[in-house]
């Protein structure tokens, strides 16, 4: 008896050791009344929360990336505080909710429910058997989304009377809509090489002598490494590829589409409860009263909302053919559409793009070669990488595949031949001479291997090599040097009363500038240094091969009934309210979290961290 009783009790340490080890690695979820990883008052963040939330954002930082990344590698980067702050956020809000005794009823959830895309059948409405699979294919069920949903939809009501009705100051729009939009009115002359009072001399040998001296470093090649790299890529395969003029004219057909598209139209669609309304505005627009953009933000939509982008005559149904019938950009309508009444804003007018078979010839076969060639390449992954691996040099592997043997000095800015592929880049900024050659597959399907064969230190490079080099930055120098002195000259004279006019340089009278504003013919910076000066003020300007004499006349305000001030101001004023609102978000659940105070359960963090590839 004492033997089982010994026995018995062993069995039920075994047990118990299991349940705690089960617990620990969350085997089959991480269900139950333990599950929640954080509480932020009487909200929690559960397991299955925290999961979803990291899961997802690792999906998106894949598909940006275009690879596989693990969580470890996010971890790395702070992912996980930033869902976790993010989810606590939200717990916050959702303790404010309860505390205040908001919650929605059930006609909500079941209206929000019923409306969501992904619970729709073929008939176009509700689908009840669509929405049990798609929960179950995300391991919820029904009791627990519409539990979420509810929690959801009580916090956005917190969050709405949060950022909702925050108007900016005026004087702050007033501030930013005067930067953006203030002008400038000014008259300004380049002079060149050709308005020298002497001809440039031609550099004597001292001279060069002197300048390459004291700009050694603009003359000294960096670290070089001596690489010899075995590569093939489609490119070079191209002319060795035969393809028949039938696969040609096939890929032509079978491409129609492409070659062959309709006049597109990018079009926005505003749509209105009535025909009544939807004139009315259109009439304010056409009056100048209001902009499109603020009937737009009257409705409570953003841009966004109603950008249909690029679309087709037959795309628009029955309001295609009012659409299309105008010959320019503008607003028309009203047309009918199945949300309503609605007026169209067309931006910009597509042609009708089409390309014969003789004009998109040399491009097919170019793209079917390519095809082929990458096709071709794939073959030679596994014995190149056979042979690699075997200890073949650089050398064997040319003989015995299809690549081929080129030498490459190499260093930081050196992008031609080989050195244009990113992956060669890297790999020889990498390598060091006791690495062993490995295969390196290119960003056009391309496969190379290399070997540092030596790392010859920095040099200056001798008059005699850079000559040309040294006697055309001598000239420039000295060419901006002697413009920067006339045109100083000049300026003075200006300042004391001297007209502009006549100075016998060409004359340019640039009204209106704004600081988006591109001048063609203008030194770099011309822009900024117009909107650092005072009216009347003369300043001389510098760049490549000129020295600008400009002279500020007037600033000009923006103006307040302008049409693009008024739509600019609008625009304004809901970004400012936006980026207002997510400021006084973000202070509030701070607010939240702390008064609530987080509690972080890390073992059971831990434990979800450890399912996590």
């Amino acid at each position: 008896m004492a033997q089982r009783k010994v026995s018995n009790t062993l069995v039920w340490i075994l047990l118990g050791l299991l349940i705690l080890a089960l617990a620990g690695t969350g085997i089959g979820g991480f269900g139950g009344s333990g599950s929640a990883i954080a509480r932020v008052g009487s909200a929690e963040v559960t397991a299955n929360d925290y999961s979803r939330a990291i899961q997802g954002e690792l999906s998106q930082l894949q598909a940006q990336a275009g690879r596989g990344i693990s969580f470890r590698e996010a971890q790395a980067f702070g992912l996980d505080q930033v869902v976790l702050s993010r989810l606590t956020g939200d717990a916050a809000l959702e303790d404010q909710a309860t505390q205040a005794g908001i919650s929605v009823g059930d006609d909500r959830i079941g209206e929000a429910v019923q409306t969501n895309p992904a619970f729709v059948g073929i008939d176009g409405g509700f689908d009840r058997a669509a929405y049990q699979f798609t929960l179950r294919q995300n391991g919820l069920n029904t009791r627990e989304f519409e539990e979420t949903l509810r929690t959801d939809l009580s916090r956005q009501i917190v969050q709405s009377a949060i950022v909702g009705g925050i108007a900016p100051p005026d004087a702050y729009i007033d501030t930013v809509l005067t930067f953006m939009l203030e002008g400038r009115d000014v008259t300004w002359a380049a002079l060149t090489e050709d308005n020298l009072s002497e001809p440039l001399p031609e550099p004597s040998e001292s001279d060069l002598i002197a300048y390459h001296g004291a700009n050694e470093e603009a003359f000294t090649l960096g670290e070089t490494k001596v690489l010899t790299i075995a590569s093939l890529t489609p490119q070079t395969m191209l002319e060795t590829i035969e393809i028949a003029e039938d696969d040609i004219r096939a890929a032509y057909e079978s491409r129609r589409a492409a070659f062959d598209t309709p006049e597109r139209r990018l079009v926005e669609r505003l749509v209105f409860p009535d025909t009544a309304a939807a004139e009315a505005a259109k009439a304010a627009v056409e009056d100048g009263n209001t902009t499109f953009e603020a009937l737009v933000e009257e409705r409570g939509l953003t841009m966004a909302d109603v950008d249909f982008g690029e679309v087709t005559e037959a795309g628009l149904d029955a309001a295609g053919e009012i659409v299309f019938a105008a010959d320019g950009p503008g607003i028309v309508g009203p047309a009918e559409t199945s949300l309503g009444p609605a007026l169209f804003r067309i931006n910009a007018i597509l042609d009708v793009v089409s390309i014969s078979f003789e004009e998109a010839r040399d491009n097919i076969r170019e793209v079917l070669a390519t095809d082929e060639a990458r096709a071709a390449i794939l073959d030679e992954i596994e014995p190149a990488d056979d042979l690699l691996a075997g200890g073949a040099t650089l050398e064997e592997l040319a003989d015995e595949t299809a690549m081929t043997l080129s030498t490459l000095d190499w260093r930081p800015g050196i992008t031609e031949g080989l050195a244009a592929y990113d992956e060669i880049r890297t790999a020889a900024a990498q390598v060091t001479q006791d690495d062993f050659p490995e295969l390196i597959e290119l960003d056009d399907g391309g496969l190379a291997a290399l070997r540092l064969d030596e790392t010859v230190p920095p040099r200056l490079q001798p008059l005699d090599e850079v000559r040309d080099e040294v006697e055309a930055a001598w000239r420039e120098t000295e060419l901006i040097t002697r413009l920067g002195a006339e045109a100083r000259a000049l300026a003075a004279e200006i300042e004391a009363g001297r007209e502009m006019a006549g100075i016998d340089i060409p004359l340019n009278w640039d009204r209106g500038l704004t600081r988006s504003d591109f001048i063609d013919g203008a030194p770099e910076g011309f822009i900024d240094a117009i909107f650092a000066m005072e009216p009347g003020e003369v300043r001389v300007i510098e760049g490549p091969g000129q020295a600008v004499i400009a002279r500020l006349e007037e600033v000009a305000p923006p103006g307040e009934d302008d049409a693009n001030s008024v739509a600019i101001r609008g625009i304004l004023a809901g970004q400012i309210s936006q980026s207002l609102g997510q400021d006084l978000l973000v202070g509030f659940m701070e607010a939240a979290r702390s008064e609530a105070g987080v509690r972080i359960d890390q073992g059971m963090l831990n434990a979800v961290h450890a399912q996590i590839p």
